[in-house]
């Protein structure tokens, strides 16, 4: 049955090259003022996205100022000097449309979801905003409240989101990414006025935004409607390329922590890696990387699941993650929640063997084809979705690679050895640049123990 089933994978993975060999259509642009334009053709529905990224994410923040480039996300949706608090959202709804916006590391995007047809106004309600923000003391002192309220809720109520933000603070020694996005509680209660214009004026400007339009759209209507609303605005000239930013010095000794809370019903032990990111024209690493995570985490025939759930029965959960898609170095990710009666250095113990083992016996071909095939399908169904893909292009933009590493991305995971995948393991699964975390109950005494190696 496993040689019949893994046959079948094979014919099944042979067979999608030619559902995928055609690229979605991609046409790019520059405006005289700098601002890059990417149109994504897609005329299944006469429906369009239009996605503005900012080259700038909670990592470009000031020390002090945390949680700034949220806070601001927040405040784009006040008013301009055209149209009142909160009008930018009536308008899309008005007109059968959706919007939001979100904040991450590296990016600021604010999106729309609307008929194909009503893309000029979109486009001139999201110029307006790029440069006529209009903020006064109420506006900040009201949002303000309410950034710190959506802290209380997502983080200061929940432990292990307390302790996730001290495994990334302990991980990075110097880089911005250590700083939880949505900020520190006591820094957030210090934004004001000038630090949102200030981030505001610095950091919004065309020619640090990427315009990605997606859906039932031709690249030349994009770029005449792009050039008469966008085309206007003024560059800043202060906008640097690259970007300035902290680096990680060597690392040279391994973090341990312990998160104690009494709210805490289910323990787990956490360890996060220093990784690379996917850098322009370079990708195999990260691809590596990519497979790794699957291979070790990716649901019930992972390496993880394998040993430490079903043939040891020591946890009762395990996980790996990674994303690649940053503009400095990242992270690879491992979670195992113990099974009753399993501590959690004893299930740390169990987890490090099984990652020795998995780098002296290599990959399981069989399982790195089902991957394969997976991730392949899984791009296929996300051609579904014109959203799906502006944000796989603005979220790969603005993270310093083009679009030509985006199309390349999907071949060469498929190009991926295993050879490859245990190398980057064995370079990454360096304890001396990680961060180990046990999160607890209160009155557990179930503390940290030296694990030999």
């Amino acid at each position: 049955m496993k040689t019949l089933a893994a046959a079948c994978a094979a014919l099944a993975l042979a067979a999608l090259p030619a559902l995928a060999e055609d690229q979605e259509p991609v046409t790019t642009f520059t405006l005289d003022n700098g601002m890059d334009v990417v149109v994504i053709e897609d005329h299944r529905a006469p429906v369009v996205v239009q996605m503005v990224w900012y080259r700038a994410g909670s990592a470009d923040e000031t020390p002090g100022r945390s949680g700034v480039a949220h806070f601001l996300e927040h405040l784009l949706f006040k008013g301009t000097d055209t149209l009142a608090p909160g009008e930018f959202s009536q308008v899309v709804a008005k007109n059968g449309g959706t919007d939001n916006a979100f904040t991450s590391y590296d990016q600021t995007a604010y999106f729309q979801r609307i008929a194909a047809d009503r893309l000029g106004l979109m486009m001139e309600m999201e110029a307006d905003r790029m440069v006529n923000l209009r903020l006064d003391e109420e506006d900040i002192l009201t949002e303000r409240d309410v950034i710190i309220e959506e802290r209380n809720m997502r983080v200061e109520n929940d432990p292990a989101a307390l302790m996730r933000e001290q495994l990334g603070a302990a991980l990075y020694l110097n880089h911005r990414y250590g700083v939880p996005i949505i900020g520190w509680r006591d820094e957030m209660e210090t934004l004001d006025l000038d630090a949102a214009y200030d981030f505001y004026h610095r950091f919004y400007a065309p020619n640090n935004a990427i315009l990605i339009v997606a859906g039932d759209v031709r690249p030349d209507e994009v770029q005449a409607l792009a050039e008469e609303h966008y085309g206007p605005l003024p560059a800043n000239p202060e906008v640097g390329a690259p970007r300035a930013r902290p680096q990680e010095p060597r690392q040279l000794a391994e973090r341990r922590l312990t998160f104690r809370d009494p709210r805490v019903a289910q323990p787990y032990v956490m360890r996060r890696y220093l990784a690379p990111e996917r850098d322009p024209g370079d990708q195999r690493e990260a691809a590596a990387l990519t497979l790794l995570s699957e291979i070790l985490g990716g649901g019930q025939t992972s390496v993880l699941n394998r040993d430490l759930q079903f043939d040891s029965k020591s946890a009762l959960y395990t996980g790996a993650f990674y994303d690649g898609t940053s503009y400095d170095d990242s992270s690879f990710g491992l979670v195992a929640v113990p099974a009753p009666g399993v501590t959690l250095p004893q299930l740390e113990a169990e987890l490090d063997e099984t990652l020795a083992s998995f780098i002296d016996e290599g990959v399981d071909p069989d399982q790195l084809e089902r991957i394969k095939f997976q991730l392949r399908a899984d791009r296929i169904y996300e051609r579904d979705s014109v959203q799906s893909l502006a944000r796989r292009y603005g979220s790969a933009l603005t993270s310093g690679l083009t679009v030509e590493d985006v199309q390349a991305w999907p071949d060469i995971l498929q190009s991926i050895t295993g050879e490859e995948i245990v190398a980057a393991a064995r370079k990454v699964f360096d304890r001396k640049q990680s961060v180990t975390g046990y999160l607890m109950p209160e009155e557990t005494q179930d503390a940290p123990k030296e694990v030999t190696q």
